[in-house]
């Protein structure tokens, strides 16, 4: 029997440390000659900063010369591990990993990232890779230039034709589909107020025009008058790239005119380089506001729609441009507005918008055809497997989800739909919804509107509740209703970017181990972590804001904002407990993976509601093992329910007394032949 308790082993960082480089050498051989699917015991802070050339070695001693060089080949694609599959199905049985790339530095310290995560973690998702708009947010991205802060140059120096961030993306998924990892990125409908999208398409967005504090006029067509207000502001200032503007201005601002390509109209209204794009994105954007325009901000949850300004509620930014806070008219419990964000304008409006009224029937077929044009040219141009569709819990229909849905009922549908129609039938999407009840989130039942969506799978909210709690098993307990009625696979969510905040804490001070546990073994269910918490402190005090990966998806340097200012990188944790724990838990499952693998289960103990805090299962035919776990985190837990007389036990996470299974723990039988 393996047990993870072993407790020669150092638990101070400083120890393990020490005794990770004594036994360095030994770990990267069982790697590259493919004894081991990871790196053991090799923690994740130093695999995200290991020297360059060490990683090419050892991918190369991995990989082979030959796949190696391909992969590097920003001209290459390497095939996706999915190119002979011809739907998404694959997606509701995956083990995936979040990987916030400012966390880490760069696209290339991914790779290093991937040397930690053994074979049964086929998916990294990459939180937002676009240029960031408003306080640095990942979530509001100016364009659709890759970030340039996630270029490395030291892979630059290693492999000189890797020059670019888009160069060195490619080259990363390349080496990543070699190691058999599949990658997805986020789709998201929105982009930062005033993005270089919404400017040079204005009629792609919401407009309104404001005087002081008042909201004077959301008609619809106010981006007519915006796109006046930019043509004569080009005409003024001049055109960036220096050319003549002796065309209509309908060729520059209609997206569906091929005249003019989506690049060259970047370059004659904001020009090439970083510097020059900003201050230009800038000037346009306080002319804009002399006019009193400015675009509408996105909204969350019913009502979604019926704005107004609060006079008493704006910050001044540094040009003395003062920023004010909409509200809802009618809020709900959910309602929110995200000042710094804007949404895609996907429909028209009734009565010219008066009422605040969608008209679903019209769609906005421009917008719909730019967005999904454009995830689709970055999936074909990096050859990412899967999205993440950030917001898909939308659903804006007041009488709720339709019985008859069309080709326009929800964009991060129509992105799937094209990429797969287009590039990839492979081509999966991973939803995030909670799970919410009905009216909360959304408008009508989030389960009819993510099998209308036609979600393969859904983050869902295990997160978000502690390890034993009612909530918790009641939301277990319908994930796995869900998983087995519905056809979208609810994720078994250890932990995201999102909740590793400081508000967050109380969820993750017990019972990591049993979640991860648990999430790994239910192979018939996808689940999901994010980077950190392999090592993640329990925090039972607030922690520096340095040790939370949620507010590195801002860049606030601001002490004011006490909440959310950084200073300096990301902080890993220093757990080893649960990093040693997590190890031996990632080695023994990796020497029965091949027998387990996709498998469906059939419960012995299923999530129960009713205080019992047992659960156990095993295949659904031909078991061969079964597993357990105690989801209290005080009591041991009698095995009597369970006859283990034909099973011999084969690995625990936690030592416990004969018959028994200790707080929070999991264990491993095997049937006895």
């Amino acid at each position: 029997m393996m047990n993870i308790l072993n407790f020669s082993t150092p638990s101070s960082r400083n120890a393990y440390v020490q005794d990770w480089r004594s036994k360095y050498h030994q770990h990267i051989a069982d790697y590259e000659r493919a004894q081991t699917s990871f790196v053991p015991h090799l923690l994740p802070e130093f695999a995200t900063k290991f020297d360059v050339f060490q990683v090419l070695d050892t991918l190369q001693k991995r990989l082979g010369r030959d796949t190696l060089m391909r992969a590097l080949n920003p001209e290459e694609t390497i095939p996706s591990p999915l190119i002979s599959h011809t739907d998404s199905q694959w997606l509701k049985k995956s083990n995936m990993a979040g990987v916030n790339v400012r966390t880490i530095g760069s696209f290339w310290n991914v790779v290093g990232y991937a040397l930690t995560l053994p074979t049964f973690h086929d998916s990294i998702h990459l939180l937002p890779i676009w240029e960031p708009g408003v306080v640095g947010s990942l979530y509001g991205k100016v364009s659709w230039n890759i970030n340039g802060e996630f270029y490395s140059w030291q892979l630059q120096r290693a492999v000189p034709w890797l020059d670019t961030v888009e160069k060195q993306l490619k080259a990363v998924v390349n080496v990543l589909h070699a190691l058999g990892k599949t990658v997805g990125l986020d789709v998201i409908p929105h982009t930062d107020r005033f993005s270089e999208i919404a400017l040079i398409h204005p009629r792609l967005f919401e407009w309104v025009r404001r005087e002081g504090p008042q909201l004077v006029d959301h008609s619809e067509h106010i981006w007519q008058q915006v796109e006046e207000v930019i043509w004569q502001h080009l005409h003024h200032h001049g055109a960036a790239d220096g050319s003549w503007l002796d065309f209509d201005k309908n060729i520059l601002f209609d997206p569906s005119t091929p005249i003019i390509s989506d690049k060259r109209r970047q370059e004659i209204i904001f020009g090439f380089d970083q510097q020059q794009r900003l201050h230009r994105r800038i000037a346009l954007m306080q002319t804009l506001l002399a006019h009193d325009f400015e675009t509408l901000p996105m909204t969350m949850a019913p009502p979604y729609r019926g704005l107004h300004i609060n006079p008493d509620v704006f910050i001044v930014d540094e040009r003395g441009a003062p920023w004010y806070q909409y509200e809802f008219d009618h809020p709900q419990a959910m309602s929110r507005v995200f000042g710094p964000l804007t949404r895609y304008r996907f429909y028209h409006s009734k009565n010219d918008n008066q009422q605040w009224e969608l008209d679903f029937g019209r769609p906005n077929v421009a917008a719909w055809q730019y967005f999904t044009r454009k995830y689709l040219e970055c999936q074909q141009q990096f050859n990412f497997d899967f999205m993440r569709g950030d917001m898909a819990h939308v659903q804006m229909r007041p009488d709720g989800v339709p019985t008859q849905t069309d080709a326009f009922y929800d964009p991060l549908c129509a992105v799937k739909k094209y990429v797969q129609q287009h590039s990839a039938p492979y081509f999966a999407f991973y939803a995030e919804t909670f799970i919410a009840p009905p009216n909360v989130m959304g408008y009508g039942d989030e389960f009819d509107h993510l099998e209308a969506i036609e979600a393969d799978a859904t983050l869902g909210d295990l997160q978000a509740s502690v390890i034993d709690s009612q909530e918790f098993n009641e939301r277990f307990t319908l994930y796995d209703q869900l998983l087995r009625t519905r056809t979208f696979a609810p994720s078994f969510t250890i932990i995201t970017a999102d909740k590793d905040d400081p508000r967050f804490d109380e969820f993750y001070r017990t019972g990591n181990i049993v979640r991860y546990f648990v999430g790994l073994f239910l192979t018939d269910m996808p689940s999901y972590y994010s980077l950190g918490f392999e090592v993640r402190n329990l925090h039972f005090e607030r922690a520096k804001n340095e040790e939370y990966t949620k507010l590195y998806v801002f860049q606030i340097h601001d002490d004011a904002e006490t909440d959310k200012v950084t200073h300096g990188p990301f902080e890993w944790g220093e757990n080893m407990e649960q990093f040693q724990q997590l190890t031996q838990l990632r080695l023994f499952a990796e020497s029965i993976w091949e027998e387990i693998a996709d498998r469906e289960i059939r419960w012995l103990l299923p999530p129960d509601t009713n205080g019992r805090t047992l659960i156990a299962w095993t295949q659904a035919t031909n078991p061969t093992y079964f597993f357990v776990a105690n989801l209290s985190h005080e009591f041991e837990a009698a095995l009597t329910v369970i006859d283990v007389s034909k099973y011999d036990l084969v690995f625990q996470t936690s030592p416990a007394s004969q018959a028994h299974i200790a707080p929070c723990s999991g264990q491993v039988y095997k049937i006895r032949t």
